[in-house]
């Protein structure tokens, strides 16, 4: 479906993003086994809560100063990986980018961009504990046990972190629009946070892309399905 202008061999990396407020040890079980099945090294990136967005790209940059990439990012992630490779095309072999939230500077209504304002003011306001009940009550088990996870880890971070998310500015279709890599687009179609009109939006905008469909109760069943079903979109992978 796609040609990359840069052949892909073990050599090259794979740089997991995960989404606001995960970690690393989501970003690797969603994206290492596919890695594994092509023989592609993979780097999970455990995100700095003082500077989420920073400590992405800096991990970017630095296994890029290796040769070209295959970036592939989760949700906030896959807004950052879609700029950093289209910033870097000389850099990047293809891109992943499962599970975006928004199009644009304006995030107003940005289900994931109000969820990430409204969780840093109640931690703010009453403490990691008693919204990591409150999240577990109201979140699949899957779910509950992977952010209770992060949060610990992110703690007292991470309502600054979420902040950050909160704020970030997502690729306007213009930026979306330059992106010159083979990219595979991932949407949970049943995801409020996550619309599936944005992950068409965003197929519809990138030049040489492919949408690929999952459910939660897939992602769920097993984060894995990111990466085989991102890499299955991009044949030269």
């Amino acid at each position: 479906m796609f040609d990359s202008p840069h052949p892909v061999s073990a050599a090259h990396t794979v740089v997991a993003l995960p989404g606001t407020g995960s970690d690393a040890d989501f970003a690797r079980r969603a994206f290492e086994p596919a890695c594994i099945a092509r023989r592609l090294g993979v780097v999970a990136v455990e995100p700095d809560p003082t500077a989420v967005v920073a400590s992405y790209r800096a991990a970017l940059d630095a296994a890029a100063a290796a040769g070209p990439i295959v970036v592939a990012g989760i949700s906030l992630g896959a807004a950052v990986a879609i700029e950093w490779a289209a910033e870097h095309p000389d850099r990047t072999v293809g891109v992943v980018a499962a599970l975006p939230a928004w199009t644009g500077p304006d995030t107003a209504a940005c289900p994931a961009a109000l969820s990430a304002s409204a969780t840093a003011s109640q931690l703010r306001a009453d403490g990691l504990d008693a919204v990591i009940e409150r999240m577990r009550a109201g979140s699949p088990p899957w779910l509950a046990d992977a952010l209770t996870q992060s949060w610990r880890s992110q703690w007292p971070n991470l309502p600054a972190a979420l902040e950050e998310a909160a704020d970030y500015k997502w690729p306007g279709t213009e930026r979306l629009g330059t992106l010159e890599a083979p990219t595979a687009v991932i949407t949970a179609v049943d995801d409020p946070v996550h619309p599936f009109a944005i992950a068409e939006e965003w197929a519809a905008l990138i030049p040489h892309s492919a949408i690929r469909r999952i459910t939660l109760a897939d992602l769920g069943a097993n984060p894995a399905i990111l990466g085989h079903t991102g890499f299955a979109a991009l044949p030269h992978l």
